[in-house]
């Protein structure tokens, strides 16, 4: 079937775009947002993935203001209406990888918006992402991220927020094979026992950042003992990054790490990443938590994130052929218990997605201050922050 990319002069293989080049409902293809004020105390986050395999796109735009976290999720078959468009959510690249429209019109749930994403620099494409299991590839991604400056307007719950100065943002894009995610993927039941194929992965850092000096990226992840070798990982890279100022692009080729972090928990509340760029300077980035960081959970890439049990990649029957459901969690405290949809409640969890303010300063006096999303995971044991 063609699509309206097809009339582009980019395939990629011999086939339409309708077709990819595996039949694993693993691949997919798909963007998150994400626009934030510390002052407002609000992040809101917003997304869309086509599964092409299982012939779904699905969606979600939600809102986190000051730990209250609130979201909706829509979805709808993919074919024929190949459109970046769920209902009343939609994605229009006015100026691709440069000025990005994103809506969310009147619709039953208390959330509204119209924000055009402006761009602060050129995307950063990160080392390709490769992960085996049982000799088997799990992950064959790519993905690039960018910062970015949101203006617009927000409806939420009744009120009125302008979206303007003292607003960051940050994006990314990624296409392949991912991991699996049930309950489309391998049923371990009737598998052999997964067998350690490198170094598992215990610290995921990624973070884009803008300030009005200088704007970038940069991402770690390490083993239980802080190591950085031989990660085999639907993230793999050990470390990259990059810093845009004046017109000039410089890479990242180190950098430490020293965090705190909430009571109980695994998220931080301040903290500091010392960065060393290919020409020898010193990039210092203080962070301290401007919100209760906010839980993937809700936008539904995992079983009971969703009312029926599903994910974003598996079909919601709808008689007007859009799904659409809303949630509305208090994790302003935490840790605190999050029960999933079906019932299971999970105690202990907090926030892993955090909005930070930022106070940068670099080579030659170079000081700026903003904003940062940044992404923590830390999964079992990890030695350098004595998590056990």
């Amino acid at each position: 079937m063609l699509t309206p990319y097809d009339e582009f002069p980019v395939h990629q293989s011999s086939r339409p775009f309708s077709h990819v080049p595996v039949t694993d409902f693993s691949w997919d293809d798909g963007y998150y947002f994400g626009a934030y004020s510390a002052d407002e105390g609000i992040f809101v986050f917003v997304g869309l993935r086509v599964s092409t395999n299982s012939n779904v796109i699905g969606g979600y735009a939600g809102i986190n203001v000051r730990g209250r976290q609130y979201t909706m999720r829509c979805s709808r078959r993919w074919r024929p209406d190949f459109s970046t468009r769920i209902g009343p959510l939609s994605i229009e690249f006015l100026r691709p990888m440069e000025l990005i429209r994103l809506r969310l019109d009147d619709n039953d749930s208390a959330l509204t918006f119209e924000l055009h994403w402006h761009a602060l620099a050129e995307p950063y494409l990160e080392s390709h992402h490769h992960a085996t299991s049982r000799g088997r590839v799990t992950t064959d991604q790519s993905r690039y991220v960018q910062c970015g400056a949101p203006r617009g307007w927000i409806g939420f719950d009744g009120s009125r927020i302008e979206v303007g100065d003292g607003w960051y943002g940050s994006r990314d894009h990624s296409w392949g094979l991912y991991d699996g995610r049930p309950p489309l993927s391998d049923p371990a039941e009737w598998l052999p026992p997964a067998e350690l194929e490198g170094t598992p992965r215990a610290l995921r850092f990624w973070m884009p950042f803008q300030t009005e000096a200088a704007v970038g990226f940069l991402h770690i992840h390490e083993g239980a003992g802080g190591e950085r070798l031989g990660l085999n990982d639907v993230f793999g890279t050990p470390f990259e990054g990059w810093i845009d100022r004046d017109g000039r692009r410089l890479a990242l080729v180190d950098a430490t790490h020293s965090l705190e972090f909430l009571p109980d928990t695994r998220a931080m509340c301040r903290g500091q990443v010392v960065a060393t760029d290919i020409d020898g300077g010193e990039w210092t980035i203080g962070l301290d938590l401007a919100s209760p960081p906010w839980l993937p959970i809700t936008i539904g890439y995992v079983p009971g994130g969703w009312s029926d049990g599903g994910t974003i990649a598996t079909y919601h029957p709808a008689d007007t052929g859009v799904y659409l459901e809303w949630d509305d969690f208090d994790h302003a405290t935490q840790p605190f218990t999050h029960t999933l949809h079906g019932g299971l409640e999970i105690p202990g969890l907090h926030g892993m997605e955090h909005l930070a303010r930022v106070d940068l300063s670099g080579p030659g006096a170079v000081r700026g201050n903003g904003l940062a999303q940044v992404e923590l995971f830390i999964q079992g044991p990890y030695a350098p922050y004595d998590f056990s």
